[in-house]
């Protein structure tokens, strides 16, 4: 396939069954920002799109490409790999049967599709030279690359964070191959006070680990499937031993059933199982819990009766601390049987057993708003809600978990700038009776399916996370070790293990050669930080001053359904939060901001504006539908 020439125009377009538009958005900036014009379908050429066979369709299809003067063509397809392989296949059928591609007289001179892995394998296997496909763990460059864009046409922005990434990668992808990971020894933390029993805190061992000058603790989501109920949890009792007795792992969190959250302790029948560890008595989680000796042990909280499951996961497993995620887990994104008002009751009822309890407090939730395409300030609100929240309420502990990568095409400097933003306003609150935790993590969708790369990967994005603090030698303070199996298959314990060697060496060697820090990329983060943090102020005292007692379940609910945090990819209850959902967010210079109907950036206070007036019109009682 040729490159791009200098005035091409690429046509982007997708399925209208298929709602993941986050990623051909990423694809469509890269574009711009590269100088080429790009179109994107409207809806009802996606309906065409989906059905191409049809007669009126093709006629549908041929003038949108010919009245855009499109030259190249991208179709996306994220659901079902056979179903996207097909759709692809008629698309291009459709494209030849109107002679529409360059070398039957046609303006079309290339193909490109981006889908699941096996989707891509099957389009390649089929359709040969005559497409590119896009399997989604590309970086920027690689993607311009398969574009076939030329270097000269690259912004220096974007090339020199193409080249930041590049170099991560590179040195992950050297670090992996001199298997120099395979070295790294689990720490022996023994000597911490009151190790491996029910009386440890999580504070003990971070402060133990301080003191002694060890790495960060190690925690890992496991979480095995088995059809059979009881041969699964068996063969996780199986693997917790194995995972305490290796001794890399700290935290061991069990990945839990959804069945597990919602149904504990009934009858689960026929109900469907969607993966995860069935736990459903005391005594299992009991007998989990002995078996990961000496490791800390937590698990996902309850979605139904959410205070009354904390206090048995206190006397089964001494949770090392609980994670909450507000309005999610919930009917809006189907995770969970409460309407989100009274999941937001459930959760304040159990943020005072947690602060009874002296134990930490986690918040599952920015990562949840990125995943319904929330811009990158709405991601650090919604960390600061929950601080807020939970400080008022009496916890004393706060484990700031951080996703990067998420949405994966986010820029390095995006990321750290997150990182910053999050944690210093967060730390604005402490003292002596709130700390708080940093605890970083790789992006869920950001890994490979091919595990040489998928290793590499790991490495570079420890890199990130130790670039958030690099002048402070214990942060951060935990990592959440997403494993190199992610994208092909849930990792076993061996697996979990090799994951925290990459981790910690990568951390160790970047820290040991100063590894990018300073330079382009730290001027970079400061100045992204600076506009996330002044931003997010704006939308707090926004909110602190147009919601009565903003730190309660009514509080909170009316900050999301008033629209102050965006979420255009919302599934369930867009009705009941179409304030919400009714603003647009896009990718611009690797992070996710609000944008106008003309794509225009909407600044922080207009947002506030338009929030608050939704509020003022529910408060007067005239609800705007």
């Amino acid at each position: 396939m040729k490159p791009l020439s200098g005035r091409e125009v690429i046509g982007l377009c997708r399925p209208y069954v298929d709602a993941h538009t986050l990623g051909v958005s990423a694809i469509e900036q890269l574009l711009i920002e590269c100088g080429y014009e790009t179109v994107i379908a409207d809806a009802d050429l996606c309906e065409a799109v989906g059905a191409p066979n049809e007669p009126i369709n093709e006629v549908k299809i041929e003038n949108w490409i010919k009245t855009n003067g499109i030259s190249r063509l991208g179709f996306s397809y994220r659901l079902d790999p056979v179903d996207g392989a097909r759709a692809f296949g008629r698309l291009k059928a459709a494209l030849e049967r109107r002679n529409l591609f360059e070398e039957n007289g046609g303006p079309i001179k290339g193909l490109y599709f981006a889908g699941l892995p096996e989707a891509c394998r099957r389009v390649e296997a089929e359709h040969r030279d005559s497409v590119r496909t896009f399997i989604g763990d590309e970086s920027p460059a690689e993607t311009l690359e398969k574009f076939g864009v030329p270097s000269g046409r690259i912004p220096s922005a974007l090339a020199n964070e193409a080249t930041e990434d590049a170099a991560r990668l590179a040195f992950g992808q050297r670090l992996v191959r001199s298997e120099a990971h395979l070295k790294i020894k689990p720490v022996d933390r023994s000597g911490g006070p009151n190790f491996g029993t029910r009386r440890e805190h999580l504070r003990d061992r971070i402060d133990h680990g301080i003191q002694m000058g060890f790495p960060p603790l190690m925690r890992a989501h496991v979480g095995p499937y088995l059809p059979n109920r009881e041969e699964a949890v068996r063969l996780y009792i199986e693997q917790a031993r194995q995972l305490a007795e290796t001794g890399f792992l700290d935290v061991l969190s069990i990945g839990s059933s959804q069945l597990s959250q919602s149904h504990f302790g009934q009858d689960w029948g026929d109900l469907p199982n969607g993966g995860g560890v069935p736990v459903n008595s005391p005594e299992e989680y009991r007998a989990i819990y002995e078996a990961a000796r000496p490791m800390l042990v937590r698990t996902y909280a309850g979605t139904r009766n959410v205070d009354k499951l904390a206090p048995v996961y206190e006397e089964t497993i001494n949770i090392a601390w609980h994670a909450l995620s507000f309005w999610w887990f919930s009917t809006i994104d189907g995770r969970g049987p409460n309407p989100p008002l009274l999941n937001l009751q459930q959760h304040m009822a159990t943020l005072e057993h947690i602060a009874r309890t002296g134990k930490p407090f986690e918040p599952n939730i920015p990562h949840h708003f990125a995943f319904r395409g929330a811009d990158d300030v709405s991601y650090v609100v919604s960390a600061i809600l929950a601080a807020r929240t939970a400080k008022r309420l009496g916890v004393r502990y706060f484990v700031l978990q951080h996703m990067l990568n998420t949405p994966r095409s986010t820029w390095g400097s995006q990321d750290i700038a997150k990182g910053r933003a999050m944690l210093a306003l967060a730390r604005d609150l402490e003292d002596e009776r709130f700390r708080v935790f940093y605890q970083p993590r790789a992006g869920l969708d950001f890994f490979s399916p091919g595990l040489d790369k998928a290793k590499a990967q790991l490495a570079s994005v420890s890199v990130l996370m130790d670039l958030v603090e690099p002048n402070k030698p214990h942060s951060p303070d935990a990592i959440h070790v997403v494993s190199y199996t992610e994208a092909s298959h849930l990792a076993a314990p061996h697996e979990v293990d090799e994951s925290i060697q990459i981790t910690r060496a990568a951390i160790e060697a970047r820290r040991r050669e100063r590894f990018q820090e300073g330079g382009e990329l730290e001027r970079e983060a400061q100045e992204r930080t600076e506009k996330l943090l002044g931003d997010a102020r704006k939308l707090l005292a926004t909110m602190e001053e147009a919601i009565p007692d903003l730190y309660s379940a009514k509080g909170l609910y009316d900050a999301f359904w008033a629209g102050f945090m965006p979420v255009p990819y919302l599934w369930e209850g867009r009705d009941e939060f179409a304030r919400a959902v009714n603003w647009k967010t896009a990718l611009r210079n690797g992070s996710v901001i609000v944008i106008d109907e003309r794509g225009q950036p909407i600044e922080a206070e207009d947002r506030a504006k338009v929030a608050t007036a939704n509020l003022i019109d529910n408060y007067a009682g005239r609800r705007v539908e």
